[in-house]
């Protein structure tokens, strides 16, 4: 077994999914050491994706929300302290602070401290029926406002938004989304899957407003209005926010590591202490596969991040070389994204928009550099691999409604 695998103690700060798959992986590649999972919610690890989709619609249970069942950690001899915040890292005596007072030594520590809602800067954003999707408890809280009639206004035509959307329309809810960006998901996909998500919208009967931003919320103990830059003012009986996320950074900066958009990781998510890794939504990558340095929000980042820095935690070097790649459920819609489409200098769409079955291909320079995929799950799987693998397309090719994407793969080398 090497040096790093008979450590004495592992601390994960951070009980999301990057944690998570941290812990369930030290055990996988040989740590014998001990092993703390400190998180400051009352759950082990679970699923974030669902909170905004089937959970706050009330289809999935908590249960199956988590990760693993607590049962699992304890088999693994995989310390679990929830409920407990961590206030301060002691790099010098190696340890850090919980805020109930204990001190906790640690050999290696691992960051895992993910993110929290963007706060609308607006007063009244505090009132209880102005809520935020991060945790199990707010959904919670929000899911008891879901009744049938309700005016729903959601501020931030993200992914968040609009699938807080399809949720409220399926439970009755007369829903508008505000943008302040010309179009909705206007960061992260082209003009014309925008437009296509707003035409899916509208159809199912939400408000759809862009280009405007909010100037006010107003009421007495709980929010009754949104007030819009335009003078509009829209009625409201429960509002959600959707505007980002900021990453937790605060313990990595008071402890001095270097922090600039999440806390600088190299490709081994090692931190600017040797002794401290860091993964998931609060870390900033050297990304090997964009070639730039990249913070990213996904269960599959976090999923990878964390499996790399397990192993590097048990001296096993494997640099970041995954090409990115998320997913959206919104109505009967399933959208699966990968690469980063920034810079693309042409978008082709192949199949049909009208039936709600598409690819659509970001091209730089004829090489893919990132696709969306609606409800075409085997042709995503064939764009992974024109992004990953980075295989020149003939973009005419790509625009006939004919090919069969697979047939631009190349042939797979024999045995």
């Amino acid at each position: 077994m090497s040096a790093e695998a008979s450590l004495a103690c592992i601390v994960i700060v951070g009980a999301g999914q990057a944690g998570g798959e941290l812990a369930t992986a030290l055990r996988q590649q040989g740590f014998a050491g001990r092993v703390v999972l400190i998180g400051d919610e009352p759950y082990v690890p679970y699923r974030r994706p669902p909170l905004s989709k089937t959970f706050l619609s009330g289809d999935t249970t908590l249960d199956s929300l988590l990760l693993k069942p607590r049962t699992a950690y304890e088999k693994h001899d995989i310390e679990c302290l929830t409920g407990v915040r961590v206030t301060a890292i002691d790099r010098a005596a190696h340890t850090v602070t919980l805020e109930d007072g204990r001190s906790i030594r640690y050999d290696k520590l691992a960051l895992t401290t993910g993110g929290r809602p963007r706060l609308l800067p607006l007063a009244g954003a505090d009132k209880p029926n102005v809520h935020y999707v991060r945790t199990i408890d707010d959904i919670e809280r929000m899911r008891a406002q879901f009744t049938p009639g309700s005016r729903l206004v959601i501020i931030g035509g993200g992914y968040i938004g609009l699938e807080a959307a399809s949720v409220g329309i399926k439970k009755g809810l007369s829903v508008t989304v505000v943008e302040a960006m010309p179009r909705v998901l206007a960061r992260v996909t082209a003009p014309e899957v925008s437009a296509f998500y707003e035409r899916v919208h509208r159809g199912h009967g939400v408000d759809v407003r862009t280009g405007v931003g909010v100037a006010a919320l107003h009421g007495g103990e709980r929010v009754e209005s949104v007030e819009l830059a335009d003078g509009t003012v829209l009625p409201a009986d429960v509002v959600i926010v959707g505007v980002g996320l900021i990453p937790n950074t605060e313990l990595a900066e008071d402890a001095g590591l270097e922090v600039s958009n999440g806390i600088v990781v190299d490709q081994y998510e090692r931190t600017s202490d040797p002794d401290i890794v860091a993964a998931g939504d609060c870390a900033n990558s050297d990304n090997g596969f964009l070639g730039r340095r990249f913070r990213l929000e996904s269960v599959p980042n976090a999923i990878e991040q964390g499996r790399l820095a397990a192993g590097t935690l048990c001296g096993k070097l494997v640099p970041y070389k995954v090409a990115p790649w998320f997913w959206s459920d919104q109505y009967d819609l399933k959208l699966q994204m990968v690469g980063i489409n920034q810079g693309y200098d042409r978008i082709v769409i192949h199949g049909s928009m009208d039936a709600n079955r598409f690819v659509a291909f970001y091209l730089k320079d004829n090489l893919v550099i990132a696709a969306d995929a609606v409800n075409q799950p085997q042709e995503f799987m064939v764009a992974k691999r024109l992004v990953g693998e980075r295989i020149p397309v003939d973009p005419s090719r790509l625009a006939d409604p004919a090919l069969v994407l697979k047939t631009l793969l190349p042939p797979k080398p024999a045995a």
